[in-house]
């Protein structure tokens, strides 16, 4: 007969009810009418009750806040005035059939005071079901249901006490109005089951109007204080960007002590502000979200929460840009650092001419193959959608320096014969360069002059000695002359550069 939440009389009323139900099919005896009879005056009991009660909630807030807080409370007491004016439209239909039950039943007996024709079978089916009025009044009941429910906030209609409803039976074939009204229902348990539809009714009406005139008791912040506050997304700006900035009037309550947090910690607070200080011992893009709780009148704690904000930390620095030692090298890569104070890194857009750069997070590499000049350009997002550059770079672009010819370590000078026997190639080192860059001898020719004897002059491709070249020099001594020449090397950049030659005297 109902659903939604009930409260414990109401639930042991409708086992009551169902109880006599059941025993009406066996026998309608006079104890179970008069059973009948004593339920339906417990159940116009407890709705007198609840009546009072609603009429007591309503003269506590005349006398309060409506008196003190007429602006705020008018419109919370109207609709609960509309809550109290629904429910009373099924009431005043319900009273209607409960005249007609009267009327047809011969009136009252004043000996039992229940209906002279209480036992009477034919009366409420001929009522409600012939003239089709249980099927109106079903209609009511739910009609009554969702417009009280519709009064309540969408937050809190799971909690209502919703025992006011009309449902057809799950099972079998029967309408609510059948089951309830139908063939073989005694005049007096009708009456009842008319006065527990209006005893749900008032119930699910104290509900509704509690919840609605509750809403006065939702902590109210008083804002005694006020200050313009203009918001900034940033205070760093390049020619070009856009500034742009929040400027609003905002209000708060100084004489409140609310908790506000940061990252789990509480702040300090003063005049109901609170401080947030954070030390700057790492660089990068923070950000954080402060949580306010203000503890309602009803002991509740309400929390707020702000926008993310963000922050950026930069390293202190200082850019000293040289005028005329601005080079790119062929055949390595050249690592470059692209930053613009106030831009995030992922933010820069870095291109070039004259050769050709990769890399990301302000971290590049140069790449270029050809002497002359090069152009690196930097722009940034200064703006949602909005890309402008911000400066570029010339760059000068050289060859790697020529190596040196060595061997043995030495570019000439005087060394032993036995030193002189123990090597076997000939290197082309980089000296005082920066980068890894790493030369391969290609052909050198050696000359051996000893003391009185012909000149002997071997060629050979690679930085290695020949073996007729080891030959050669196993027979060198003391005042031989030892000579590399036309030594060829090649670079990273592919180039043939022709080197130093190489003069031992051996001793």
């Amino acid at each position: 007969m109902a659903g939604g939440k009930e409260t414990t009389r109401q639930k042991m009323i409708n086992i009551m009810y169902l109880v006599l139900l059941a025993m009406l099919a066996l026998n309608v005896s006079d104890s179970i009418l008069n059973a009948f009879k004593n339920i339906n005056d417990s159940l116009e009991m407890s709705r007198s009750n609840v009546n009072t009660s609603v009429e007591q909630l309503f003269a506590a807030f005349e006398a309060t806040k409506l008196q003190k807080e007429p602006e705020r409370a008018r419109p919370i007491y109207e609709k609960a005035k509309k809550a109290q004016s629904v429910a009373e439209e099924l009431n005043s239909y319900i009273e209607e059939l409960k005249k007609e039950f009267v009327t047809a039943g011969q009136g009252y007996n004043p000996e039992t005071g229940d209906l002279v024709q209480r036992d009477n079978m034919d009366i409420a089916p001929g009522i409600m079901i012939n003239k089709r009025k249980g099927k109106m009044l079903k209609e009511k009941i739910n009609e009554t249901r969702e417009k009280l429910i519709a009064l309540v906030d969408p937050k809190e209609r799971a909690g209502l006490s919703m025992s006011l409803q009309a449902n057809d039976p799950v099972k079998g074939r029967a309408k609510w109005e059948e089951a309830n009204f139908g063939e073989g229902t005694p005049l007096t348990a009708a009456m009842t089951i008319l006065t527990k539809i209006q005893t749900d009714a008032k119930n699910t009406e104290a509900d509704v109007i509690k919840r609605i005139l509750g809403k006065m008791d939702v902590a109210i912040v008083n804002l005694d204080k006020f200050a313009a506050v203009a918001v900034a997304p940033t205070s760093y700006l390049i020619q070009g960007q856009p500034y742009t900035a929040e400027v609003f009037l905002t209000a708060y309550d100084s004489r409140t002590t609310p908790t506000i947090s940061v990252g789990g910690s509480n702040l300090t607070l003063r005049d109901g502000k609170g401080l947030y200080s954070v030390s700057t011992t790492r660089e990068g893009i923070f950000s954080w979200s402060g949580i306010i709780k203000v503890k309602q009148t009803d002991g509740k704690i309400k929390e707020y929460r702000t926008p993310e904000q963000k922050y950026q930390v930069a390293r202190p620095s200082a850019v000293v840009s040289p005028d005329k030692m601005n080079v790119f090298y062929i055949g390595v890569s050249n690592p470059v650092s692209v930053s613009a104070p106030g831009i995030s890194k992922e933010k820069l857009r870095v291109s070039m001419s004259g050769g050709s750069i990769k890399g990301s997070q302000g971290k590049y590499t140069v790449n270029v193959s050809s002497p002359g000049a090069a152009k690196v350009s930097v722009s940034a997002e200064i703006a949602p959608g909005r890309v402008q550059t911000i400066g570029s770079t010339e760059f000068r672009v050289k060859r790697i320096p020529d190596p040196v010819a060595k061997f043995a370590g030495k570019t000439g000078g005087v060394m032993s014969s036995v030193a002189i026997k123990s090597q076997g190639k000939v290197f082309a080192m980089l000296e005082n360069f920066d980068f890894d860059a790493k030369f391969t001898v290609t052909r050198f020719t050696l000359i051996i002059a000893k003391p009185r004897a012909d000149a002997v002059v071997l060629s050979v491709s690679g930085n290695s000695l020949s073996a007729a070249m080891h030959s050669a020099l196993a027979g060198i001594g003391p005042g031989s002359r030892v000579i590399f020449d036309n030594i060829v090397a090649v670079g990273p950049d592919g180039s043939q550069r022709a080197l130093n030659s190489i003069a031992l005297t051996a001793n």
